[in-house]
């Protein structure tokens, strides 16, 4: 009988000890899970943020730097703001998408539609890939002013906090998020909207009344 309770004894305490080692590595798997999404959230909007940094003051610079933009466009397009990479204006425009990577400045040479890129070995300024989440930048100069902006459909839980994190660090109306998971939402009045499913965060360069 004796043994038949150490025998007893011994299954509880190892038991407890199976249950304690449980509950302990369940912690540490939620705090490892805290603290990778922490250091995700952290990491997108540091280059997020950077990346629109970057483009705005390239693209800023441009319009400094030839404020009188291409003389044939004087008083139209946003000047002195780049046209559109596909408008047709241009020599040797692009087809399908207005990315920004293809933007030119239309201050150099100023007086044709032979623009320079603004980005690339030319310029010196090299636009990165884009953020992991997001795609690539796309580039608006229109009827509503000027913006740039990227789409996701990703649904990683800390996204949607790094989106609004990036849009509280820039002035009111600088910068906003769109959320379009629910249909297509309008992003301008001449035709250029957020993908039905997707979220959009958008640049303001310039906003017309």
């Amino acid at each position: 009988m004796k043994n038949d309770k150490q025998r007893g004894s011994a299954l509880v305490y190892i038991l407890i000890a199976i249950a304690l080692l449980a509950a302990l590595t369940a912690s540490f798997m939620d705090s490892s899970s805290e603290q990778t999404s922490a250091q995700s959230l952290a990491n997108t909007v540091t280059e997020v943020g950077s990346q629109v940094n970057f483009i705005m003051s390239a693209i800023e610079e441009c319009t400094l730097v030839y404020p009188e933009g291409d003389a044939a466009l004087s008083g139209t397009n946003n000047t002195p703001y780049p046209i559109n990479p596909t408008s047709i204006y241009l020599t040797d425009h692009t087809t399908g998408v207005d990315y920004v990577r293809d933007a030119r400045c239309p201050g150099n040479p100023g007086d044709s539609a032979d623009h320079a890129n603004i980005f690339g070995g030319a310029s010196g300024k090299f636009l990165p890939p884009p953020p992991r989440l997001l795609s690539d930048w796309i580039y608006y100069n229109g009827a509503d002013g000027v913006f740039f902006y990227a789409e996701t459909n990703k649904t990683d839980a800390f996204l949607a906090d790094a989106l609004s994190r990036l849009d509280g660090k820039y002035a009111e109306c600088q910068v906003d998020v769109v959320n379009a998971t629910a249909g297509a939402v309008a992003l301008s009045t001449d035709g250029v909207s957020c993908t039905s499913g997707y979220r959009c965060l958008r640049v303001w360069l310039k906003i017309l009344p």
